[in-house]
């Protein structure tokens, strides 16, 4: 098993997770630790016992001198693009944090870059690598037919500190792709159009809007419905979302105590036809979350496999974002743009 050299830019919140992600992989060897704030770097270097790794504050020095295998991109959003595009024409893959960049202009310029260089960059969408979503996407393939709709609801009261405060559309922008990501995983289909509003409630502490409700039309007709808001305290849904899919042979579920449940019809009778129970088990992972996309991108650089969630995929999620914050300011349905 190949050992790869990775190098982490950005050791704030995200980024020290990562830190702890890699430095548990044994196919992970970090050789740097690159933060605008020296301290930070050095603080996540001695928590995880990284004797040798390079602590510095110019990523574009640390990609010429340490030429990593590979980096772990957890920066500002703004950032991303430069830091993609700086790596991968040095030849170096990139695994990013969401979002794939700030705009569907910068997300269409690091996908080109990658096609160039011949260079992986994957966005890591954690949640795909969800025991219950990987299980709960196999109920509604197997049970329900043909799809007609999927829903969502995402209510967590999110008290937020720092740039988060100050963003447009924080909801959206920062949050949604995980479950906007999710529904196309889900079904196996992208999105044709979108109607948004979004709103903030008078005690919001987000500046900007940080609630919405948008319905997307997928592809085959499918209606998929996001309601979601990060100033809804108590009752909280799980950060995954609640979900519900209906299709021509019943509806399934997957909600808050993680329960995975189908109702299948079984016969023609009566005002309310009968049916029939079927109860999924979360599937059986080795990895989960961030530990499960960092080897997918490994198991890419070692096979030459598409992992998920690779750039040219990710931005059929963005671009359902964009459109959505789009919609919301023009109060017309917006068409969701491809590459």
């Amino acid at each position: 098993m190949k050992t790869y050299r990775g190098m982490v830019i950005g050791v704030g919140g995200m980024g020290s997770g990562w830190v702890k992600t890699m430095a548990a992989c044994e196919q992970v060897e970090i050789v740097g630790l690159v933060d605008l704030i020296e301290a930070r770097a050095q603080t996540a270097k001695d928590a995880n016992s990284l004797s040798h790794a390079v602590v510095m504050t110019d990523y574009a020095k640390a990609l010429r001198d340490l030429k990593p295998d590979f980096i772990l991109d957890a920066t500002l959003p703004e950032v991303h693009h430069d830091v993609t595009l700086d790596a991968l024409s040095l030849g170096i893959p990139v695994l990013g944090e969401k979002p794939l960049a700030d705009t569907l202009e910068r997300a269409r310029e690091s996908i080109k870059a990658s096609e160039k260089s011949g260079v992986l960059y994957k966005v890591s969408q954690n949640r795909r690598y969800d025991p219950h979503i990987v299980a709960y996407r196999q109920l509604i393939a197997e049970t329900l037919g043909t799809l007609g709709i999927l829903k969502s609801d995402f209510y967590v009261g999110a008290h937020l500190l720092g740039w988060r405060q100050q963003m447009e559309s924080p909801l959206l922008l920062d949050m949604a792709i995980h479950t906007i990501d999710a529904a196309r995983y889900l079904v196996g289909r992208d999105a044709v159009s979108v109607y948004c509003e979004e709103s903030n409630p008078s005690w919001s502490w987000f500046e900007h809007n940080a609630s919405a409700t948008a319905l997307f039309e997928m592809e085959g007709g499918l209606q998929y419905t996001y309601c979601g808001s990060w100033v809804s305290d108590g009752r909280h849904t799980t950060w995954e979302a609640n979900w519900r899919a209906v299709g021509e042979n019943g509806s399934a579920t997957w909600d808050d105590d993680n329960k995975l449940l189908a109702d299948i019809v079984s016969g023609t009778e009566g005002y309310v036809v009968p049916t029939e129970r079927k109860e999924a088990l979360p599937v059986e992972m080795p990895f989960r979350g961030t530990a499960a996309s960092l080897r997918d991108f490994l198991n890419a650089l070692e096979t030459g496999q598409t992992p998920l969630s690779e750039c040219h995929d990710n931005f059929k999620s963005l671009a359902m974002i964009f459109a959505a914050i789009e919609s919301a300011r023009s109060g017309k349905r917006e068409k969701v743009e491809t590459l």
